[in-house]
């Protein structure tokens, strides 16, 4: 523990640099933190490297979101459905980094620095959503200089606090970085079950790609509704052909009026999320008006078009 304060200490803008960057790339490092540390250090050392800091973390900011940014304006919805695949909370990093962007726009990259889950998947939707470069550049400037000016400030505020710190987790030793472990194991297996309740939650029967396929060629087809919010359609503006445009959040509020026959046919709900979980908790809002034949599309449109079905332009 002696020997990881001192590296913190003899190498604390690459340290800082490293970690931001980390995290901005979505490995699960708590930058935050280092940044509140490293404050506290430039106060108590050498108050001049507080200015060093704020450029290392700006550098490693724009570096780091610049990666996803360019990935999402070239490879657009798709990439950010893998990255949010591969994230602690897949499940809704999406529907949350939508719900910023069509609300703030290009502030919502300011926003999602303070956002878990949702830091990593802004940049990205902002450049499959069409953002020029020199509007990226200066939205993130702005982020990064919050971001890292809050935590450093905190830092310095608590300076005498975060070097009692230091000195008690030094002369712990092994115990501290075991207790270290088990903080960061504990808040990882949180998170893992936080989801996997959330996930138990919206489980329900799937339409499949084939029943679907069947149940439109029947005389009575069914209801077919695509949740995605205004965001979501922007990138992709694809549709099944016939379905209604009725977003996630106006069902939950009941703002929208089904046909008047909906409770007499099948209801079907797509999305292009990890798990269906928008369609699933669009079909659970159904339910509970009464609706019971409500259900998800399994795979969602990506699962439509890979199964050479046709789609219609938004």
């Amino acid at each position: 523990m002696e020997a990881l304060i001192a590296l913190m200490v003899d190498h604390v803008l690459a340290v800082v640099f490293i970690a931001t960057f980390a995290a901005r790339v979505g490995l699960p490092v708590p930058a935050a933190p280092v940044l509140v540390v490293a404050g506290g250090i430039a106060a108590i050392a050498e108050p001049v490297l507080i200015v060093a800091m704020v450029g290392a973390t700006l550098l490693a900011n724009v570096l780091g979101d610049a990666v996803w940014f360019y990935a999402g304006r070239i490879y657009g919805y798709r990439f950010m459905r893998l990255l949010c695949k591969i994230s602690i909370s897949p499940d809704s990093c999406v529907r949350r980094s939508e719900s910023l962007i069509t609300r703030w726009g290009g502030l919502s990259l300011v926003a999602a620095k303070f956002v878990p889950g949702v830091s990593v998947v802004a940049p990205p939707m902002a450049g499959a959503l069409g953002m020029s470069s020199l509007r990226f550049l200066a939205f993130e400037t702005v982020a990064a200089l919050l971001w890292a000016g809050v935590f450093l400030c905190l830092g310095w505020v608590f300076r005498e606090q975060i070097q009692a710190v230091l000195d008690a987790l030094a002369n712990a030793g092994g115990v501290a970085t075991a207790a270290l472990v088990a903080v960061l194991a504990a808040m990882l297996a949180r998170r893992w079950w936080r989801r996997r309740s959330f996930l138990r939650a919206t489980t329900m029967p799937r339409a499949t790609i084939e029943e679907l396929a069947a149940l439109m060629g029947q005389e009575m087809p069914p209801v077919l509704i695509d949740v995605r919010g205004e965001a979501g359609v922007q990138v992709d503006p694809r549709r099944i052909p016939g379905a209604l445009a009725i977003p996630l959040k106006t069902l939950q509020q009941r703002g929208e009026a089904l046909p008047f026959d909906a409770g007499q046919r099948e209801i079907i709900l797509y999305c292009n999320c990890p798990n269906e979980v928008s369609a699933a908790l669009a079909a659970q809002a159904l339910m509970r008006r009464g609706l019971m034949r409500a259900r998800p599309l399994a795979g969602g449109l990506e699962a439509w078009v890979a199964a050479g079905h046709p789609t219609a332009p938004h």
